[in-house]
């Protein structure tokens, strides 16, 4: 049985070794004025996932470079950044200053967040938390941190690409095969690095998510345009992406 150090601890130095690649994509996104969703990079405006940030106090678990918070504070959005990668933080510091646009970056771990109870309106993760975390953590926290009524909108990789994506020692894109057992999703490691990452099953996210005191409103199975580039991380093609959903964005509401 392993440790809750041990995936936080792992990721915490993998995101570290990491981050000198995540500059120029965080500046990228920085400067980019429309909200795009996950590495499919499709336009919120044809989700329609997030409605109006104006004024909402709002919590990124696992913020990373922190282009999110940077897209809603330019929305008028009151943001809190936390990441558990202090030079990740770093970055999103150095791009604060350059695009002069500020706000609070809290180095922690997103299941043991530093903050108040009930402290905000939305709690997002994208890539962040939303799999980098135990979500049998995250998920508790993220709703302890939400005020009654508040949203909870994260994306994670699609549940077929989970199932169909070859474990080796350099990235393999998905194929057209289940590789591993659905039921039992939780914990995943992978030859190709030391990182731990997490996902669940729909049915097991739909019993988490109502447990902790949620309502789900909306799982949105994202599609590739048809122009669509190949996937940067390597992780699936044009044609696989057609096909079957690579990312999800699930939205619910604390009742």
């Amino acid at each position: 049985m392993t440790s809750q150090q041990d995936h936080l601890e792992r990721n915490r130095r993998e995101w570290n070794t990491w981050a000198p690649d995540w500059v120029e994509p965080g500046r990228k996104a920085w400067a980019q004025e429309q909200i795009t969703w996950g590495s499919l990079e499709i336009p919120e405006s044809d989700v329609g996932v997030l409605g109006d940030v104006a004024g909402k106090n709002v919590i990124e678990l696992g913020c990373g470079t922190a282009y999110w918070s940077a897209w809603l504070a330019r929305r008028s959005a009151d943001v809190v950044g936390l990441d558990l990668s202090d030079r990740q933080l770093q970055t999103a510091r150095t791009l604060q200053r350059e695009f002069e646009l500020d706000f609070p970056l809290i180095h922690a771990n997103a299941e043991q967040a530093p903050l108040r109870d009930a402290s905000f309106d939305l709690a997002i993760s994208e890539y962040g938390a939303s799999i980098w975390a135990d979500p049998y953590a995250w998920i508790p926290e993220a709703s302890r941190l939400l005020r009654p009524g508040g949203q909870l909108i994260f994306l994670v990789n699609g549940t077929f690409l989970m199932l169909c994506s070859p474990d080796e020692d350099e990235v393999v894109p998905a194929g057209d095969r289940l590789l591993r057992p659905y039921f039992g999703m939780h914990r995943s490691e992978w030859k190709s690095d030391n990182s731990v990452d997490f996902h669940l099953p729909h049915g097991e996210w739909i019993k988490l998510l109502r447990a902790n005191g949620f309502a789900i409103e909306a799982l949105i199975e994202l599609q590739a345009t048809p122009n669509a580039e190949p996937n940067r991380f390597n992780l699936f093609t044009p044609e696989w992406e057609h096909h079957w959903p690579a990312e999800e964005i699930w939205k619910a509401r604390k009742r």
